[in-house]
């Protein structure tokens, strides 16, 4: 029993990031009805982003260097031990880190819908699916030429210190799962709330529900598709932030799997429902947690495929997604 409680919290811990990056898919399918295959470089990018921001803050050796080449960085070297070594400091950095990573990915999802999405709105759906295609390519391989192949996260020297939480007998949480559970938490009932309740959240159903409507009803559709590429991108963020914490390690290629899970995390609730992104995030990393503890970790992979399979095939509208009738 314990042994499968733990695997259930490693599950949800997991969820929750794949929870975060279908919410991108599923916000841009409910509104342009395009699959967005470069949403997951937004998750590597914004891994990168947080691993650059988290060294700059608590990495003696990088501020100094980053102070010869913009001097006004060297207050970092008096803020840095209040920043790793302190529960407030901590906090107060995981906030930067997390802003910076999600402002600046979000900023970079706005302006690829501006330059490679936007011009294709009116073309067939297949050349916007090339251009996603093309830009996670490009995204992928411009990473690894700026910045290489690899880079190892940086653990804060407060995070480091702290012991596993103990729940009950020998089952114990460790920090990183506990933040990583509770935040994801937070993030996915704000998003939900905004939709559900803000006049912002409003004209984004609106357009998901009919865009030529909307538009005669003043919402300006530009504004409000900007605002889904900023979004998605940004809890992308979020997410890749939080794999580098984790696991230790961000790269250029880091994208790939976690984001074709998110997709099938996206599918399996309902592709273009909320709700749906956000259970199927957690059932796909509590399933992947339990095939790895109870059969192997090389079936991990094995078991999320061949859930997307079988919903394809049963249920394509998904656990909470609706079959939609299109009238001729």
């Amino acid at each position: 029993m314990e042994f499968f409680v733990q695997l259930l919290i490693d599950g949800l811990t997991l969820g929750g990031m794949y929870a975060l990056i279908a919410l991108g898919f599923t916000l841009v399918y409910g509104i342009l009805l395009m699959i967005n295959f470069a949403h997951a470089e937004m998750f590597m990018t914004g891994g990168f982003i947080g691993y650059g921001v988290l060294n700059l803050l608590s990495n003696e050796s990088t501020i100094a260097t980053a102070s010869d080449f913009f001097a006004p960085l060297s207050i970092l070297q008096s803020t840095q031990p209040f920043f790793t070594t302190t529960a407030l400091g901590f906090i107060l950095m995981m906030l930067i880190v997390f802003g910076v990573a999600a402002v600046l990915t979000g900023l970079l999802g706005m302006t690829i819908e501006r330059f490679a999405y936007r011009p294709l709105r009116n073309s067939p759906r297949l050349c916007a699916l090339i251009s996603a295609l093309g830009m996670s390519l490009f995204l992928q391989n411009f990473v690894l030429l700026a910045v290489g192949h690899r880079m190892v996260f940086p653990t804060p020297e407060f995070l480091a210190n702290l012991n596993a939480v103990p729940l009950f007998g020998s089952i114990r949480i460790a920090p990183i799962d506990l933040i990583i559970f509770v935040t994801c938490l937070v993030l996915l009932f704000t998003l939900d709330r905004f939709v559900s309740k803000s006049k912002l959240g409003k004209a984004m159903r609106a357009t998901s529900q009919d865009k030529d409507a909307a538009g005669l009803m003043g919402i300006n559709i530009n504004s409000v598709i900007a605002l889904t590429f900023f979004i998605g991108p940004a809890l992308g963020a979020v997410a890749g932030t939080f794999f580098g914490l984790k696991y230790g390690v961000v790269t250029f290629n880091m994208g790939l799997f976690p984001g074709i899970k998110a997709f099938t995390a996206a599918v399996l609730g309902g592709i273009g429902n909320l709700r749906g992104a956000m259970l199927g995030g957690f059932l796909i990393g509590v399933l992947e947690a339990l095939a790895s503890g109870y059969l192997s970790i090389a079936y991990r992979d094995v078991i999320t495929f061949a859930i997307l399979i079988l919903i394809l095939i049963f249920r394509p509208g998904g656990l909470l997604g609706e079959s939609v009738v299109e009238k001729v």
